[in-house]
């Protein structure tokens, strides 16, 4: 389902489409290295991933007033509540809450993408689960100020980090586990155990397949393209927010390997 605009390089439906997903394109978010151009080439001299960590929390705290996370007192932690690490977790703790409708506003304003699925399936953008969605949604950016901002940001400096990560692949192999493959749509059946499926606009995958089998019955195995890596655990390694090998992925039209299924 998407959008007939965005913010990106590329158009939604490109975005969305099986074919990008095999031959992967650079996605950018409109404006956003330029303005902090000062940020990537300070970046680009350091070697250390984490000290390139370091500066990225740096300048995010001072661009959108935020404190370090780490600090404990009542100021900080009111601060947390209005920066992306609270919209971040919230996701990790559940994918359908208000932060989730906050992330997936932002795949949908900035790629075009709109969710096909937010605590129920929404069938298009005149559908009256899509309006539940939009309620969350703005409930949730209403307390934070300029968070798609400092998720374009996010997104490019995971982006600038995977490319240091992974200089020669377009493709990371990531699982995800679901009880439920009504949630998705099912666009073609390649083999017993391919096939072409749509995912929700943003979802969660891992690195490690056994931890897959922790999220349901059914796990797919997918060659995701390194441009639809919104955010990956080990972006931040000093944060609240390391966990085991967990990526948050752009949807669209995926070639998904089913390796089981027991319902």
């Amino acid at each position: 389902m998407e959008n007939s605009f965005n913010h990106c390089n590329l158009p939604p439906w490109v975005i969305a489409s099986r074919h990008f997903n095999d031959n992967p394109q650079p996605l950018e978010i409109q404006g956003v290295r330029a303005v902090n151009r000062f940020l990537f080439d300070k970046l680009d001299g350091i070697t250390s991933h984490e000290e390139r960590a370091a500066v990225f929390n740096d300048y995010m705290s001072v661009k959108f007033q935020l404190h370090q996370w780490q600090q404990e007192t009542a100021t900080a932690r009111k601060s947390l509540k209005n920066s992306y690490l609270r919209f971040l977790r919230g996701w990790m703790m559940d994918s359908n809450s208000v932060e989730g409708a906050v992330l997936k506003g932002w795949v949908e304003s900035r790629m075009g993408l709109a969710p096909t699925f937010h605590n129920v399936r929404i069938a298009g953008i005149h559908d009256e689960n899509y309006l539940q969605y939009a309620v969350d949604r703005t409930k949730g950016s209403a307390r934070t100020s300029a968070i798609n901002s400092q998720l374009d940001l996010l997104y490019e400096y995971s982006q600038y980090e995977l490319a240091k990560r992974y200089p020669d692949r377009r493709h990371l192999t990531l699982y995800r586990g679901t009880f439920d493959r009504s949630e998705y749509d099912v666009l073609e059946p390649l083999s017993k155990r391919e096939e072409i499926v749509r995912l929700n606009n943003l979802n969660s995958f891992t690195t490690d397949e056994e931890r897959a089998w922790e999220f349901g019955f059914i796990v797919w195995q997918v060659q995701v393209p390194l441009a639809k890596v919104f955010f990956y655990s080990e972006l931040l390694p000093n944060s609240i927010l390391k966990g085991e090998g967990e990526c948050l992925v752009i949807g669209g039209e995926y070639r998904v390997k089913r390796l089981m299924c027991t319902v």
